[in-house]
């Protein structure tokens, strides 16, 4: 009886995960039978309301005083809860994602979507070459992956399942309807993606969040660790890197926004420097979430000074930021590469 109560007690969190499945597809459904407007709409309110009561929310108001300490607390509010606003809008858009995407440049004006930077789709398609996009978890940060299937651009999206498995199952059954290939982060991933990029292909990923065996870089002026994974394969295939953002626009409509290819910095030997190369990815992040800092997702733990490196000496002067990318190549790197 006492070791079926153990079970129980460590599988809890799954089954009721689990349980929650039919909840989650009944609200599915109703947000599809409600049409892309009202189903957003209602997400978005649903969220200002509910959010600020969870715990993420004491989160996203201390990121956001650490982010813009020059803000009241009245500005710092107001942004959080635009945040959720645009959390519960995205997860309401899921249900519509497959025709979320309608750009045509022959009927713009009737369209949801704008696309700026069609002409670097075309060369990242076209070039014969790898190529390799990282984007931010910001506006609806699902349609990036859905315009390069669109574009016919080969790319494989890198991502991270959610935590619960009702929303994994329906997100993933989303994500395959809509985009093409697809990478889930985890054991192993790192060699599945390193292939992708042999063969030719294009890998996007998200490079907004806490990474433990990243590499340091500084996001609004203070120490984080980010994946160094598309750094990595940069410096090993010497491939063009692309940024690619969205901007929610008033009426369920969107700006997606592909950048020219980033200038890397590079290292003595010539070769693409990896920590650079991703300050410099995390540096273009950082000025897309300035510019709409209610659109990204604050509730996220991006700043955990406790896991960076440590200094090699207790007197070591410099900054805490000098301090812990003095001492990068103590975080166990990615480990498709050296």
């Amino acid at each position: 009886m006492l070791r079926l109560a153990l079970i129980l007690k460590r599988n809890l969190p799954r089954l009721a995960g689990f349980a929650m499945i039919p909840l989650i597809r009944g609200l599915f459904l109703l947000a599809r039978a409600l049409g892309p407007e009202r189903a957003s709409h209602l997400g978005g309110a649903l969220f200002r309301a509910l959010g600020p009561r969870l715990p993420a929310h004491r989160t996203a108001i201390a990121n956001l005083r650490a982010a813009f300490p020059e803000r009241s607390e009245a500005e710092i509010g107001a942004i959080a809860r635009e945040a959720w606003d645009n959390l519960g809008r995205t997860g309401a858009e899921y249900a519509h994602l497959a025709t979320l995407f309608d750009y045509d440049p022959a009927v713009a004006a009737t369209q949801r979507m704008e696309v700026e930077g069609i002409d670097h789709f075309d060369a990242l398609r076209d070039d014969g070459r790898p190529g390799l996009v990282f984007s931010a978890h910001l506006a609806n940060w699902e349609l990036p992956a859905i315009c390069a299937a669109k574009f016919g651009l080969e790319t494989t999206a890198v991502f991270r399942p959610p935590n619960n498995p009702a929303a994994a199952r329906l997100v993933q059954e989303v994500r395959r309807e809509t985009m093409g290939g697809l990478a889930a982060a985890g054991p192993g991933a790192a060699f599945a993606m390193q292939g992708v990029v042999e063969r030719g292909g294009h890998l996007g990923q998200l490079i907004d969040q806490h990474f433990t065996r990243g590499v340091v870089v500084t996001f609004f002026g203070q120490p984080c660790l980010a994946n160094p994974l598309l750094a990595k394969l940069a410096r090993h295939y010497d491939c063009p890197v692309h940024g690619a953002r969205v901007v929610r626009r008033p009426g369920v409509r969107f700006r997606l926004e592909l950048s020219p290819p980033l200038d890397l910095p590079r290292d003595a030997s010539g070769a693409i420097d990896v920590q650079g190369a991703m300050q410099a990815m995390t540096a273009e992040v950082e000025a897309w979430v300035r510019e709409n800092p209610g659109q990204w997702l604050w509730m996220h733990r991006r700043w955990r000074p406790a896991m960076l490196p440590k200094p090699k000496g207790a007197d070591q002067p410099g900054t805490p930021v000098e301090a812990a990318q003095g001492n990068v190549k103590s975080v166990a790197p990615a480990r498709a590469f050296s």
